[in-house]
């Protein structure tokens, strides 16, 4: 991607805007100059000059996620072009080909795995599109008792004599 000074972005979904704009459409978010931007990432490059994307022996590793090999070959992949170290392992009941389900890790050390979070977060959110949708619902518990429910897809308010919102079409039950 290309970034010009004169412009800005979403530090979020990366959308470009002309220079007056001042929020992102899509996330509601104070948007970035390009020279802010030029500078965020000098600074994440200087960050990883001369780190190695190489594991040692004496590394003490953690645990992020757990998966299919596949799943986890391809978040090692997204770990790796932002620079931080990653290592896929099976556990005792895995065969090592990927044939058996999700058992599976990706490790990362154990003084990058906040930032390793924040870079699968980031690509949870691109890939299933959820930066550009309101999560403010989604903690909604659906619960029969009670007389009214909020979808936590939409937040439409509705009686919980139904347990399927009839704004979305969400099935809570």
């Amino acid at each position: 991607m290309i970034i010009d000074p004169d412009l800005k972005y979403c530090p979020q979904c990366n959308d470009e805007y002309r220079a007056e704009i001042e929020k992102c459409a899509a996330c509601g978010l104070a948007l970035l100059t390009g020279r802010q931007r030029l500078a965020m990432e000098e600074e994440r490059r200087r960050r990883c000059e001369g780190k190695s994307v190489e594991l040692a022996a004496t590394d003490e590793l953690v645990n992020i996620r757990q998966g299919s090999l596949a799943d986890m070959k391809h978040l090692e992949k997204v770990l790796r072009a932002e620079s931080i170290a990653a290592l896929i392992a099976g556990d005792e009941n895995s065969c090592g080909k990927g044939c058996c389900g999700s058992n599976f890790y990706l490790k990362v050390r154990l003084t990058e795995a906040q930032d390793a979070m924040a870079v699968l977060e980031a690509e949870f959110r691109r890939a299933t599109g959820l930066a550009q949708h309101d999560l403010s619902h989604a903690g909604n518990i659906f619960n029969p008792q009670a007389g009214e429910a909020i979808c936590p897809a939409c937040g439409f308010i509705f009686p919980t004599t139904t347990t399927t919102c009839p704004d979305c079409g969400l099935c809570l039950g």
